[in-house]
């Protein structure tokens, strides 16, 4: 039973888990929208709200802590010079979720995430 579990496993081992994670996070954060079965989306949404919040301060220390999640150059500098500065006043729920249409090939639900 997984009652009160903190997260999803997805059907993968951990690090695949990360690796899956991470370049959906570096997608979201270069094209502000992907669509991605709903159980993925769910889990992205924590990951990244925690990186958005991170970046929110645009210090060194923001780059580095940023850096060491996604390892990408180009999606740490738009997330911490252009994403973060826009949600400066919010406080958290910087994605949306909406859910899409019924996957063809195995019948899941596709959904929507994007930057609010």
């Amino acid at each position: 039973m997984r009652h009160r579990h903190g997260y999803r496993k997805l059907g993968r081992t951990s690090a695949h888990r990360a690796a899956l994670l991470k370049n959906l996070s570096i997608a979201l954060i270069e094209n502000g929208k992907i669509e991605t079965t709903l159980p993925k989306a769910k889990e992205l949404r924590s990951y990244v709200e925690k990186l958005i919040t991170a970046a929110r301060k645009g210090d060194a220390n923001a780059h580095r802590a940023v850096f060491a999640a996604l390892q990408s150059k180009e999606a740490t500098k738009k997330l911490v010079n252009e994403v973060a500065p826009q949600y400066a006043e919010r406080n958290g729920g910087y994605t949306r979720i909406v859910k899409t249409r019924i996957r063809r090939g195995d019948a899941t639900t596709m959904a929507f995430i994007e930057l609010v």
